[in-house]
């Protein structure tokens, strides 16, 4: 696929308003999306690094969740949010069961 031909339609979420509740489940996806990543590089032979190289495996966001930057943390946000949202828009109901 040539990249001067994608032109993504992601579905429109606009209108979805998460509950309180959905915004904390959130914030919680977002941590394991992180630590998923961060396992599936460790796994890999990366270690943590101040720098990014790929030829030492080293990387500067091999840390726990709670030490990214607020804006490190935003791209897991934005992907959590807009999944939970998207299920909604399709109908899908997100239930705690205690």
């Amino acid at each position: 696929m040539k990249t001067d031909r994608y032109d993504p339609q992601p579905i429109d979420t606009s209108d979805v308003i998460v509950s309180d509740e959905i915004a904390a489940l959130s914030e919680k996806l977002a941590e394991n999306t992180h630590d998923v990543w961060a396992r599936g590089r460790l796994d890999e032979g990366w270690t943590y690094g101040k720098t990014l190289d790929r030829d030492k495996k080293t990387h500067p966001l091999l840390v726990p969740y709670g030490e990214l930057t607020e804006s490190e943390k935003d791209y897991d946000r934005r992907t959590s949010l807009e999944t939970l949202k998207v299920l909604q828009k399709l109908g899908f109901s997100i239930v705690r069961r205690d």
